[in-house]
């Protein structure tokens, strides 16, 4: 008799990278000429990405910057969620970004029925913010991740937990 083999579906974002690409951002901020004598920087504050900024166009620059740091680490940039642009204190602007831990319930389900629906013999549950996939061949479980590394969910995918 075969065990069952599984995996687990999840979404997550390195925080200690974040951090890091936050401290380049803002040391990037500080020595760049266009930015002299700028207000402009990149807090985390609850696991949320704040962003004050002198105007909207030093705004997405920051946000540029930020974006290439945290490429440049491996955090994937799918996992971001931009609130709308405020104007704040002292005639500058601020955006909250969204870290997005985990999946979210609605993606969870899409991700289990296409999963149902690509007939292959495998069961998926979801559990708390993953998703975990198991069935009795470890063809069938590579040719899910194959499928879903080609799907869209509007988050990154890591498969975690194979055995």
């Amino acid at each position: 008799m075969s065990k069952a083999e599984s995996f687990d579906i999840v979404s997550r974002v390195n925080m200690q990278e974040v951090d890091n690409a936050i401290n380049q951002t803002n040391k990037e901020i500080s020595q760049r000429y266009d930015f002299k004598n700028s207000k402009s920087e990149v807090t985390l504050e609850d696991g949320n990405l704040k962003i004050v900024a002198d105007d909207d166009f030093k705004l997405r620059s920051v946000i540029d910057i930020l974006q290439s740091k945290l490429i440049r680490r491996e955090v994937p940039i799918k996992n971001l969620e931009y609130g709308k642009v405020e104007e704040a204190s002292g005639g500058t602007v601020r955006q909250l970004i969204k870290l997005k831990q985990g999946i979210d319930t609605d993606t969870a389900k899409q991700i289990v029925k296409d999963i149902k629906n690509l007939k292959i013999k495998v069961q998926s549950q979801i559990m708390d913010d993953q998703v975990r996939v198991s069935g009795k061949s470890r063809d069938d479980l590579q040719e899910v991740i194959g499928f879903l590394k080609q799907q869209e969910y509007n988050q990154d995918l890591q498969f975690t937990n194979y055995r």
